[in-house]
């Protein structure tokens, strides 16, 4: 099951003392061939999951780094089609965990009863449906329970501690903590409090937690991760020094760089 891939990673992490650092990134902005080789990169330099964006036309979830980063991929054929082929690709020479990340409306418009078992085949591990409340998506769940695929929860401080129950039952690999009411790339998260709220929510779901949204640096990394959290994601900075690169090379050398320091600061470099 391709979603064991997401157990053993943290698994593994736990056991060495080391907190997991998720990279997120648009796939298609601005090419497939920059969104591989970001990742490579990102891999290179310390990763432990990759999350990759289905470009999607309203992402209400994030700010307008990604927005509009999402906007210039679909102008140039980026889709979730395209996401499936990006994580194809990567799977030929990585084991590190890779989740699709977006909305419901590209799930529903390629099939969701079809997506779990193409993400299987394409070599995905999870998918995190950022709009999908846990009352829905029947079919889509009961294929990616079929196809060995996690289905990862998010909740948000605003989540109201009667509805875990319902995002908690069929949930696989871990659970996605929002530090802010807001957007991605919010500024001032108070990530020292949310940290310590991510891991409370880990514990009462019984799986891994990480903690995203207003992560930009190594001390924020930090900060996050002596909560004691199981993951930190990092999305808007690294979608932020793609777009200000000039060609492929500098954009996969400007993520290595951001990715090493953010490794740096977990592990207290």
């Amino acid at each position: 099951m391709s979603g064991g891939r997401i157990e053993q990673t943290f698994g593994a992490l736990k056991t060495r003392n080391k907190t997991a650092l998720v990279v997120y990134l648009t796939v298609g902005e601005p090419s497939l061939a920059d969104t591989l080789a970001c990742a490579r990169a990102a891999l290179e330099a310390g990763a432990d999951v990759l999350e990759l964006g289905m470009p999607f036309s309203d992402p209400t979830a994030d700010g307008p780094v990604i927005a509009a980063a999402s906007y210039r991929a679909i102008q140039r054929g980026g889709s979730l089609k395209m996401a499936l082929a990006c994580a194809s690709e990567l799977r030929k020479s990585s084991a590190a965990p890779l989740v699709l990340m977006g909305y419901y409306n590209p799930v529903v418009a390629f099939g969701e009863t079809a997506l779990p078992g193409a993400a299987a085949q394409a070599g995905v591990d999870g998918l995190l449906i950022v709009d999908l409340p846990p009352e829905e998506g029947a079919p889509l769940r009961e294929a990616a329970k079929a196809a060995g695929v996690a289905m990862i929860p998010l909740v948000a401080p605003t989540t109201r501690p009667e509805r875990e129950p319902k995002l908690f039952a069929e949930a696989r690999g871990f659970v996605y903590y929002v530090t802010v009411t807001g957007v991605t790339g919010a500024k001032g998260a108070p990530l020292g409090e949310a940290g310590k709220t991510a891991r409370a929510v880990g514990d009462r779901a019984g799986l891994p937690v990480v903690a995203g949204f207003g992560v930009r640096t190594p001390a924020d990394a930090s900060a996050l991760s002596r909560t004691g959290v199981d993951g930190v994601v990092v999305g808007t900075e690294v979608v932020r020094v793609m777009t200000e690169a000039t060609d492929t090379e500098a954009r996969a050398r400007a993520v290595f760089e951001l990715v090493s320091g953010l490794r740096r600061g977990l592990d207290g470099g």
